[in-house]
């Protein structure tokens, strides 16, 4: 057997959604920060991406993240998310596989019943709290970066449905927020394809006629994401609601979505709807559950924003290297739009 390239991979899922945890093969990637990183990868070493997430070896469902030292004092560790169209600055499901896979696995020490982390992601240090008990986390909870609304109750044209009011709300990723009402939709695991090909066409025209840029960061990806919003029920004492995440280049996230929860944070609190403190339960369209909250609020440029923070639990599920044959014919892998649907 001769590979020409070896990475040491660990699968796992937050609450139903790939995260790939790359721990070894990648070597030394440049950059102060982790955002500095995420750009080299993206410019330099794309090749790593396609190769873990594109087919013959991944899947359009699937994700990966790249560990990797961080120069910040503060951080544990760092790590890049690669997704199947972009590199995103932050992501939450991403962030509960890695604080699982470093811990379970012993990379960094676990302290029973909590491990406190602080890693680095390209968007900035996010705290992790993890709770442990027999050598496994039961949960992971994030603090966020800052989260909040760039356009609220805008109106957009959208080929084939017409004028549509959206908002548009940052979370780590940039989403065109929709109530699945206004669309006929309910968020049920029959309706996946149908919203999957809205989603698409809506964050484009959102993309195409709404102007955004991070105040902070301005290298920040748009928008680049749909999500459907169920209504608001109030249940024993907490806030809950339905929701399902279009990830590019088309297909509904499995979980709830870390960064798609924080943006709706921020949407629900600029609507009065949520207070500071308060438990929202966010349920994907499998039924799986992140625990959320506003903890609390503060400014980024000229935008209202609050503190999201997002708690769920990850599964490892193998371990395994995975090589590349220098005779390989698809050592970059390929798309097909039978399951990789359209890039809008």
């Amino acid at each position: 057997m001769r590979w020409k390239r070896t990475l040491s991979v660990v699968d796992c899922h937050a609450e139903g959604e790939s995260g790939k945890v790359i721990v070894g093969g990648v070597g030394q990637v440049p950059g102060q920060t982790m955002f500095d990183k995420r750009v080299f990868l993206e410019t330099q070493r794309d090749e790593i991406r396609k190769m873990v997430l594109f087919e013959p070896r991944g899947a359009v469902w699937h994700n990966a993240n790249i560990i990797l030292p961080s120069n910040n004092p503060e951080a544990d560790m760092g790590f890049v998310i690669l997704e199947s169209t972009e590199y995103p600055a932050m992501s939450g499901s991403n962030t509960m596989c890695v604080a699982t896979v470093l811990l379970e696995t012993g990379i960094l020490p676990m302290q029973e019943p909590v491990t406190n982390l602080v890693l680095e992601s390209p968007a900035g240090l996010i705290r992790v709290e993890c709770q442990c008990k027999d050598g496994k986390v039961l949960k992971v909870k994030l603090v966020n970066q800052p989260a909040f609304v760039y356009h609220r109750d805008a109106m957009i044209e959208v080929p084939g449905l017409g004028s549509l009011r959206v908002d548009i709300s940052y979370g780590g990723m940039t989403y065109t927020c929709v109530d699945a009402a206004d669309v006929g939709m309910q968020i049920k695991p029959d309706e996946a394809r149908d919203l999957v090909d809205l989603g698409q066409r809506i964050k484009t025209a959102a993309a195409e006629q709404l102007q955004v840029e991070h105040p902070e960061n301005p290298a920040i990806p748009g928008i680049t994401q749909t999500v459907f919003c169920g209504p608001l029920r109030r249940e024993n004492g907490v806030v809950r609601s339905k929701n399902a995440v279009i990830v590019s280049p088309g297909r509904c996230d499995r979980s709830p979505c870390g960064t798609g929860s924080s943006a709706r944070l921020a949407l629900l609190h600029a609507r009065g709807e949520l207070a500071l403190g308060e438990t929202f339960i966010h349920e994907s369209i499998i039924g799986s559950e992140f625990a959320c909250k506003v903890e609390a609020t503060t400014k980024v440029g000229p935008y209202e924003a609050v503190i999201p923070s997002i708690a769920g639990q990850a599964w490892i599920s193998g371990l395994y290297q995975m090589g590349l044959d220098p005779t390989d014919p698809y050592q970059q892998g390929f798309t097909l739009s039978d399951t990789w649907f359209s890039a809008l």
